[in-house]
């Protein structure tokens, strides 16, 4: 009260004082104030001055005021600066204003509004604090003003429709807002309506928790949407997008929560449609009657670092033609799938995990199409993956483990691509029967019920370098009449057979490594042809069963062409009328052989009528990479060049079994960092290099999987504050068992000021690595002066990475060899002057900084097939020797 304020008394008697609070209004002037005794007032007040109107004494609330006449507000306000504190308001009308202020402002603290609305209009401004609006219609609170509105530890119960109405243009922020036992939404934002909710509980409503229309945006932040019935954010109609994260806690561009719940609201957690733009960050949704999020129409949602948990329906819905990014979140327990997406919707999902879903935890249908990224799918009651109609499928790493149906399913005329994906356990692995495009590269599947990876009848997918072991039934299928591409790739450990070709199946299989199975190593259907190159078959019949390597069933005519069969009672069994050829082909270790063994034989067939086909020369193929320290050291040895690698390698191989030896032992292991630093050209084998050394790892007892995990700064360093602990534990946590390969890991610190994380990250990973010491190995990669500055730039990476490996670029010698490897794989060879021409144009080179090495050769070698095509292309009978040799004419002198 100022110095020159009155006090007026209001009491129903005494001396000086005031019968009602009306007449003590008339007689005030602005800043004045009216205090009141305890007691019922029924009146009708009109605040046209800057009052303040307080209890005199007693109890909170001891002053009541209750409207004078049904359908009028207790309480009507058009002047500024109005304060009350500490009374109680009450309409006679629930669906009308019992607080009405059409201009002005007004400061409700600490009071009690029941019997009807609080309501601000015109340009008027509002604050409550400490105040409980119950007992409503329509609306407990609605601000439709052009003015600003605070709401500060209010309380919204038991209302007959919406908790919070946000209208026009108004700007409104509310702290430790709570909104519980209402009919409609819990928070309505409509028209060009601002808003910023920060700590806020929004509980039980019986439609939305949160709803957005027209120009609205939501950006929510630290929230909790738990056992919903309808929305808990509802966003309709033409959203403007939150323009920057750093700045999200200003109230320009829309809707903004910040650690808020939502609890127990009616069906989808989050519905975005239309034009809506929605951005949720550290929320948790919990409990809904439908889908945790649901985009729809031209929309765009993006998730951060949520939690989804327990939706009655998918925990997240994308269709229309709505745009869905997911990063850093959780999905679990939902009733049906994990994520939805049909029509033309595209999701975009990262580092987040899905489990424990009803459905398939991921099902892309229609025309969607569908990127994951390092996810992890688990404990599924159908399929993790799957892809149908036409939908789209990426995939780049990620676990898929604990499958009631497939880890993949991928029908229809779906299309796919994966890479570097683990399924392990489940009923099967990876199921391809899809007419579209389907690659598979770099996929593990291990310790399945049934096949691990299946081609469906008819179908054409291309599998490079993937790994199938300890399946309950076969390794590979490929279906009747099926045309897959396979090549690289190794099947272990299958219960069944290893490598199944259906009837009238023509694969074309190249690489393939097949050991340790329960049955046939090849099993060829009925009339099945196809072709397989330097194949490994070994160790068929491994659980004490005679079953041969290779099995040819009537009328199959597969041709296998520098193949090995090896460690096995039989090599070949034919039925009647099977007609293989083997060309250069060999057996070894094999008590019953047809197969050439070293000297000139030929291959009867199982009929006795003739034979089947002949190998005149042995040609010895490459043991089958059962992951012994030799055969390891071996695949190092093969590699071009790296001589100093090599031996480096060999020493800590050494080191390594001594470590393993003392821990069996009992005996405390040395001090010895695992941990290391690999330096060099681009091209040079850095990341060939790691990958061996986490199968070496692994083959000594020193880590579980010994499986690569190949990272940079985008994968590590976070966006926000807060973002980047949590992404580099997710990557760590993939890498557990096996290693951590980052690469340019210097741009973890060349980056400086206030928004980057760099530091956090290696920071984050420092105490994981202390954390997790046994359990993952990381390698850091890059330039040598850059690697340099990194590594002592902090003292905790200078501690554990103490042992740095130089990759020297490749001299002139080497980089003619992986040529020649190139051709051989493709079948060219190289004229009698074509190397000593590859040489000097290899000289000429310069090795400055960024010299491709390997990537050079390959790409020179590329070319060269393109100019020997021109070439051959205008010779009027080329032989085939034409078309296989490349000479000095075909070298480029530029790339």
């Amino acid at each position: 009260m100022t110095p020159t304020a009155t006090v007026h008394r209001v009491a129903p008697k005494g001396r000086g004082t005031h019968r009602s609070i009306a007449s003590a209004v008339r007689a005030a002037r602005d800043g004045d104030e009216i205090r009141i005794a305890p007691g019922e007032y029924a009146e009708q007040l009109l605040l046209d001055r800057a009052v303040s109107l307080l209890p005199e004494d007693g109890p909170e609330h001891a002053v009541r005021v209750l409207a004078a006449s049904p359908g009028r507000p207790v309480l009507e306000v058009t002047a500024s600066g109005v304060r009350i504190e500490g009374i109680a308001l009450t309409g006679q009308d629930p669906g009308q204003p019992a607080v009405l202020v059409g201009a002005g402002g007004l400061e409700l603290d600490a009071c009690a509004i029941s019997g009807g609305r609080v309501e601000a209009g015109g340009d008027a401004s509002l604050t409550l604090t400490d105040c409980r609006v119950r007992g409503t219609e329509l609306a407990a609170v609605h601000i439709n003003t052009t003015g600003s509105a605070r709401l500060t530890r209010v309380l919204v119960e038991d209302v007959e429709g919406t908790g919070v109405v946000i209208g026009s243009r108004a700007a409104v922020e509310a702290t430790e807002l709570t909104v519980r036992r209402v009919t409609g939404s819990g928070v309505r934002v409509r028209g060009g309506a601002r808003a910023v909710l920060r700590d806020c509980r929004i509980s039980g409503p019986g439609r939305s928790g949160l709803l957005v229309e027209d120009e609205a945006a939501v950006a929510a932040l630290d929230c909790r949407v738990e056992e919903t019935a309808a929305e808990g954010v509802r966003v309709l109609g033409s959203s403007p997008r939150p323009e920057d994260r750093e700045s999200r806690e200003s109230t320009d561009g829309g809707v903004l929560l910040v650690r808020c719940e939502v609890l127990r609201t009616g069906t989808d957690g989050v519905a975005v449609s239309g034009t809506g733009d929605v951005l949720l960050l550290n929320c948790r949704l919990r409990d809904g009657s439908g889908p945790g999020v649901s985009a729809d129409g031209d929309s765009r949602t993006e998730l951060v670092d949520c939690q989804v948990d327990r939706a009655h329906g998918s925990g997240l819905v994308a269709r229309g033609t709505a745009r869905l990014t997911v990063e850093g979140t959780s999905v679990t327990g939902s009733r049906a799938n994990g994520l939805l997406a049909g029509d033309r919707s595209e999701v975009r999902m990262a580092t987040s995990d899905m489990t424990e879903c009803s459905f398939s935890a991921v099902h892309a249908c229609e025309d969607s199409r569908v990127t994951l990224t390092s996810c992890r799918i688990g404990s599924t009651a159908e399929h993790g993956i799957r892809a149908t109609d036409r939908a789209g499928l990426t995939v780049e790493g990620g676990r898929i483990t604990d499958c009631g149906l497939s880890g993949v399913q991928i029908d229809s005329a779906a299309e796919a691509r994966m890479r570097g994906l683990s399924v392990v356990r489940g009923r099967a692995g990876i199921t391809t029967e899809s007419t579209g495009t389907v690659v598979l590269e770099e996929c593990d599947v291990a310790d399945t019920e049934r096949a691990g990876i299946s081609c469906g009848t008819g179908t054409t997918p291309v599998l490079r370098d993937c790994r199938i072991t300890g399946t309950g039934t076969a390794g590979l299928v490929i279906g009747e009449r099926a045309a897959p591409s396979v090549e690289g790739c190794t099947v272990r450990d299958a219960a069944g057979s290893g490598l199944v070709v259906g009837p009238q199946a023509e694969p074309r299989v190249r690489s393939v490594t097949v050991a340790r199975t329960g049955k046939n190593s090849l099993f060829v259907g009925e009339k099945a042809r196809g072709t397989f190159e330097d194949c490994v078959f070994a160790g068929a019949g491994s659980d004490g069963a005679a079953f041969p390597a290779l099995h040819v069933a009537a009328g199959g005519a597969p041709v296998l062409r520098g193949c090995l069969v090896r460690d096995t009672e039989e090599d070949v069994a034919l039925e009647k009328g099977a007609r293989p050829v083997f060309d250069d082909c060999l057996s070894r270790d094999v008590r019953n052989p047809s197969l050439p063994t070293g000297a000139d034989q030929s291959l009867a067939a199982a009929s006795g009528t003739g034979t089947a086909g002949s190998g005149t020369t042995a040609r010895e193929t490459e043991a089958p990479p059962e992951d012994t320290i030799e055969d390891l050291l071996a695949e190092l040895d093969g590699l071009a060049g790296l001589d100093r690698v090599k031996q480096d390698v060999s020493s800590l191989v050494k080191l390594m079994r001594m470590v393993r030896r003392r821990e069996e032992m009992g005996l405390a292991p040395p001090p010895l960092s695992r941990h290391l630093v690999f330096t060099g050209n681009p091209g040079t084998g850095k990341t060939t290099v790691a990958r061996l050394y986490g199968r070496i790892l692994a083959a000594v007892g020193l880590l579980e999987r010994g499986h690569l995990v190949e990272a940079d700064r985008s994968a590590l360093v976070g966006e926000y504050v807060g973002h980047t602990g949590p992404k580099t534990t997710r990557l760590f946590q993939q890498a557990r068992g096996g290693v951590l390969f980052i690469d340019e890991a210097y741009s973890l610190t060349q980056y400086a000021g206030s928004n980057d994380f760099g530091q956090e990250a290696i920071a984050t990973l420092l105490k994981l690595m202390e954390d997790h010491r046994d359990d993952v190995v990381v390698i850091v990669a890059g330039y040598l002066k850059e690697m340099e500055v990194f590594v002592r730039s902090n003292p905790g990476l200078a501690s554990r990475f103490n042992r740095t490996l130089l990759f020297e670029d490749y001299g002139s010698a080497e980089l003619v060899s992986i040529v020649e490897h190139q051709a051989a794989q493709h079948q060219y060879e190289l004229g009698p002057a074509t190397r000593e021409s590859l040489t000097a144009r290899f000289d000429t080179m310069p090795r400055e900084r960024g010299f491709g090495n390997g990537r050079t050769a390959r790409q020179l070698f590329q070319a060269m097939t393109e100019r020997q095509a021109y070439r051959v292309a205008e010779l009027p009978d080329a032989s085939e020797s034409d078309v296989m040799t490349l000479r000095p004419e075909d070298i480029p002198q530029t790339l």
